[in-house]
């Protein structure tokens, strides 16, 4: 036989639960916060991309046509760039570093590229509004074009009273100058006199809008310049449902696919919801399952307690409880008279008299008699004995405790 004995543990249970749970909520917050990081950056920075608010960005002509009921989104994801799938792909480019990302650019959808006029930075005080704004050097667009295999180059003209347009003459006010595009590569679309402000690029199979203050914040503050860029945007789609897509990529808003946002987004949340329960109903079977650790013990241990421990068992497994009563009577009839010093030459009714003398059991009221009478046969059960052989070791303790003061 073995034995085992608990060791005790030097937490409580309800400290445990607390390290517990706030060790698994720092994990989970942990990874949360490893997955959507990007995400909560501040995207409102100053500067030409779709996401600012400020007189270069496109924001507001993102929201003018949310409000208009188009539907908008704005891509992070680079094979935006690269897909031939459905919808109108609006282009804004940064004043730097567009011509690298641009070489092997070939658009499979509707395209609308916006070239750059302004460059500027950030005001250190608020990240949201533009500082020290101005031109955009023309080589350097002119090597833009060049990239784009563009048989054209920039020019920045006094702004007409007037022009006309596929939707009708408009008075158009870009801010300044008007940037245009001059180069026999192009189908002009909306033309300035020879020079053409709308155009198609057949060898680069897109649109390519030469000025950016018809759609940049600034520019929406005045009507026409609004109405233009709607009209533009209809021409463009093939019908009404037809999506367009701002690229932010190109401005560093690039958004990988990450593993541990993809386990929280559908269609991936109903098995990771599955997995978490799974984990926690292991935990919680593991914690009500174990205990302090438990030291092990001697196969066959010492004392008299092991001794009682195997005897009891073997009268267990052979069922022979119920009738150890009468045994357990005799047993304690005779401790009882040798601890009062009754005289050996008693007769066993003498004997039973004399013990119902010394009184009763101060708890249940019952004299010796009353209690041996149910201890000279089997017990009913288990329980029987268990009750009946409680009564009779309290009279017997009661007994020799009142003996004990009374000598004293």
């Amino acid at each position: 036989m073995s034995e085992r004995s608990h060791t005790d543990s030097p937490f409580s249970g309800k400290i445990v639960g607390i390290l517990l749970a706030v060790a698994l909520f720092s994990f989970g917050a942990i990874m949360v916060l490893a997955g959507w990081a990007p995400e909560l950056r501040d995207r409102n920075v100053a500067g030409a991309h779709p996401f600012s608010t400020s007189a270069l960005g496109y924001n507001g002509f993102v929201q003018f046509l949310e409000d208009q009921g188009y539907p908008v989104e704005i891509s992070r994801l680079e094979r935006t760039l690269e897909e031939a799938d459905w919808g109108v792909l609006v282009v804004t480019l940064p004043p730097w570093g567009a011509a690298k990302a641009l070489e092997d650019f070939e658009s499979g959808r509707t395209t609308l590229l916006v070239l750059p006029k302004w460059t500027g930075m950030p005001d250190p005080l608020n990240k949201t509004r533009q500082k020290d704004t101005r031109f955009t050097n023309a080589r350097s667009l002119n090597d833009l074009l060049e990239v784009l295999a563009l048989n054209a180059e920039i020019g920045r003209i006094d702004v007409p009273e007037a022009m006309d347009t596929p939707f009708g003459s408009m008075a158009l006010r870009p801010d300044v100058k008007m940037q245009v595009l001059r180069g026999s590569g192009l189908e002009p679309i909306v033309s300035v006199g020879d020079d053409a402000l709308l155009a198609w690029a057949p060898d680069a199979g897109m649109y390519i809008l030469s000025d950016p203050d018809m759609i940049n914040t600034f520019g929406l503050s005045r009507i026409e310049n609004a109405r233009f860029a709607v009209l533009m945007m209809d021409y463009l789609r093939h019908n009404e449902d037809e999506p367009i897509i701002f690229d932010a990529t190109l401005h560093g808003f690039v958004r990988s696919e990450n593993l541990l946002q993809m386990v929280f987004d559908i269609p991936f949340l109903g098995a990771t919801l599955t997995a978490l329960a799974a984990a926690f109903l292991l935990g919680w079977a593991a914690l009500i399952r174990f205990g302090p650790p438990l030291q092990e013990g001697r196969a066959i241990a010492f004392g008299k307690q092991a001794l009682a421990d195997n005897s009891a068992g073997l009268i267990t497994m052979a069922r022979r409880e119920t009738r150890m009563a009468p045994g357990y009577l005799h047993m304690i009839r005779r401790r009882v008279s040798r601890e009062i010093g009754a005289p050996k030459t008693l007769s066993e009714a003498q004997l039973v008299a004399l013990f119902d003398r010394l009184g009763p059991d101060e708890e249940s009221g019952k004299r010796f008699t009353d209690m041996a009478s149910g201890l000279r046969g089997p017990a009913a059960n288990r329980e029987d004995l268990m009750n009946k052989a409680r009564e009779l070791f309290r009279w017997r303790k009661g007994i020799i405790g009142r003996s004990m003061n009374e000598r004293k």
